[in-house]
């Protein structure tokens, strides 16, 4: 009896296997959704009766019971790199002449091209051919674990198809929602009297953001893969292989991917689909051209930020019409005054607008805006609204731009002549301060949990907070003295402070606010320096010769460690115990100290990551690129076109047992 029992349960759960993958992968679907329905019901009612045979990947155990506490951190294994972007054909050539010259002339190559689904990103990572792990990317070094609503999507297997599978594969792609059922979630929360959804791209996020799993298996999200993370044991060497393994899978591949020979071939297409963006059932926001062969991807490598090997090309901006109703301004945490145009609202590519970037004041002198003007606005690669020029002059009285400051009545100024921003340069400047806190307490930086803007504003108000520091320096009874805090909210928010302490060097240097240092600067600077004093101690020059500084990120830094202010901050965050080193980076010894090294081709004992954080151990500094600054090339096997660059310039050449034999390995 045990064993027909376990085969009518598997029977089912492979019946219910094979129509997803007819659904979600073919989209030639051979039962309707109340056959697909009552075949769930029984397989339901099976394994409630007997538990036993239950397993993780059954179709049945898509939803988790209960809501979730919140979301825990994630590592990626491998990094989730933005794309740069391009928005004229022109621009996408020229990436192409980058990369046939990263390549080298001669060298055959083909590009693959895929519609931009305007989504969300999201992590897979499946072990023995089972779904572990679902990630936002986050970062792009560490996500959020959203496992439990990933196992709502019907589109993402719970368990691959086939019989030989990768160990272990992190596999990247976009959760969406198709236009219908946007329309529909937004329809329900009107009913309901709820905020609505700007866009589905707006309306995916929160749905993978929700802590009550139920909930968003109910907006119907949608999944297409496309992009490969880390793996092990797989025979992988081609992204259009690629894409056709993972509908062997049983992973949902948009069908409108084109292999394409040369740079033409891309234009036609892209322009094609440019015609057609308002054709698929999902909203795309431009195409993704990625470099066909992997190992060619490998050697052309990353940027700081991006892939070399990959780009998007952003369909042209939509435009609109509307009247302007006013110039605000704003302050922000370095105190540059930014102004804002409020617009009588306008629906603009599928997403209403009201207000639109200015950027400064020299360009509302340049456009000549007038309260009352009729303007043309546009989405800037269909994301941020900005003012193009005026249509119709109806504004009677000219712009005069503010003398002081909107938040403390101070002056404000340009700090050089050649600036175009405007500064208010108080220091004890209430709207620089609520600022700076928001963003040393946002959850990229020290993720301080219920510290937000209504909360420090009621703090400073109360002159409980003058500094960054003065949060460690919070009681109970401070807090227990604001609006709607009782016991345990204070508790919770004292809890979060006091666990702040432990983040990282790189996510305090992120906080501290420094102009010019986004995240992934932040985490260089960490891995370069270890300890807040040596990047104290650290002179101009030693920060510009990190390749992903740069010279103005490298003056910025060094102007804000002299100042004294920042002195005493560090002092005091020192004295209220927060972590200033960088335990994952210790230095081991200083044989490669203030030496720039770059590694090319296949090394034979390391990856090329494990390789540049022994340079780190050791002191030195490594690159992903050569430059006259670089003191070593590292050559492995099947050498790239770093090589030829580091023979031209001179650079000294050695090999992986050279670079050993360098920190007596």
């Amino acid at each position: 009896m045990s064993v027909q029992i376990r085969n009518k349960i598997e029977q089912l759960k492979e019946a219910l296997k094979k129509h997803d993958y007819l659904y979600y992968v073919l989209s030639q679907p051979h039962i309707s959704d109340k056959e697909y329905d009552d075949l769930i019901r029984q397989l339901k009612l099976l394994e409630d009766k007997y538990p036993l045979y239950r397993s993780s990947d059954s179709p049945t155990q898509r939803l988790s019971p209960g809501v979730s506490e919140g979301f825990k951190t994630v590592r990626h294994n491998a990094g989730m790199f933005s794309l740069d972007n391009t928005y004229s054909i022109n621009e996408l050539r020229l990436w192409d002449q980058r990369v046939r010259k990263g390549l080298g002339e001669n060298r055959a190559y083909e590009y693959v091209v895929e519609l931009k689904i305007d989504g969300v990103s999201a992590n897979l990572t499946y072990t023995g051919g089972k779904l572990k792990i679902g990630a936002t990317r986050g970062d792009g070094l560490t996500g959020e674990d959203i496992t439990a609503n990933i196992k709502t999507i019907r589109s993402i297997p719970l368990a691959l198809l086939g019989k030989h599978l990768p160990d272990f594969i992190e596999i990247r792609g976009e959760v969406y929602m198709d236009k219908k059922d946007f329309l529909k979630v937004n329809h329900e929360r009107m009913d309901k009297e709820e905020a609505l959804f700007a866009n589905p791209r707006n309306a995916t996020s929160g749905s993978l953001k929700l802590l009550d799993s139920s909930i968003t298996a109910k907006r119907h999200l949608n999944f297409f893969a496309h992009s490969l993370g880390a793996y092990r044991k797989e025979d992988i060497d081609t992204q259009w292989d690629f894409l056709g393994k993972l509908k062997g899978w049983g992973l949902p591949v948009d069908t409108h991917s084109a292999l394409c020979g040369n740079i033409d071939e891309v234009v036609r297409y892209c322009r094609k689909w440019e015609a057609l963006r308002d054709e698929p059932s999902y909203e795309i926001d431009g195409m993704v051209i990625k470099l066909n062969n992997f190992k060619q991807q490998k050697e052309l490598g990353f940027t700081a930020k991006s892939p070399r090997w990959a780009v998007a090309y952003k369909f042209a901006a939509r435009q609109a019409t509307t009247e302007l109703l006013a110039i605000k301004v704003n302050v922000g945490r370095t105190g540059v005054i930014t102004p804002t145009a409020q617009l009588k609202p306008v629906e603009c590519s599928g997403v209403v607008i009201s207000n639109a970037t200015l950027h400064n004041f020299d360009e509302i002198e340049r456009l000549g805006l007038r309260v009352g003007d009729r303007i043309l606005i546009e989405r800037a690669g269909d994301v941020i609204p900005k003012v193009v020029k005026v249509v119709e002059q109806k504004g009677k009285a000219q712009y005069i731009k503010p003398q002081e400051c909107p938040a403390c009545g101070e002056k404000i100024v340009k700090e050089k002549a050649e600036d175009v921003a405007y500064r208010c340069i108080n220091t004890d400047c209430p709207a620089q301060l609520e600022r700076a806190l928001l963003h040393f307490a946002s959850r990229d930086a020290l993720d301080i949990e219920g510290l937000g803007e209504a909360v420090i504003a009621q703090l400073i108000k109360l002159r409980l907070l003058t500094s960054l520091a003065d949060i460690y320096k919070l009681k109970k009874t401070d807090l227990l003295e604001l609006e709607l805090f009782k016991e345990k909210k204070a508790d919770n928010l004292l809890a979060a402070i006091e666990k702040s302490k432990r983040r990282s060097l790189a996510r305090l240097i992120f906080a501290l606010g420094i102009r010019h240092v986004g995240e992934k600067a932040a985490y260089t600077l960490a891995g370069e320096f270890t300890d807040i004093d040596r990047l104290m101690q650290a002179k101009f020059e030693e920060l510009d010769k990190i390749p992903e500084i740069g010279f103005v990120m490298a003056r910025s830094i060094a102007d804000y460690f002299k100042l004294k202010q920042t002195k005493k901050l560090i002092d005091e965050l020192k004295k209220s115990g927060l972590n200033m080193r960088q335990e994952s980076a210790k230095v081991k010894s200083g044989k490669l100290s203030g030496k720039t090294i770059v590694f090319t081709g296949q090394l034979n004992k390391f990856s090329r990551s494990q390789a540049e954080s022994l340079v780190r151990r050791y002191g030195g500094v490594p690159s992903s690129s050569v430059s006259r600054k670089t003191d070593f090339l590292v050559s492995g096997e099947d050498a790239g076109t770093k090589f030829n660059k580091a023979k031209d310039l001179g650079v000294k050449i050695i090999t992986e047992a050279e670079f050993l034999r360098l920190i007596d390995l």
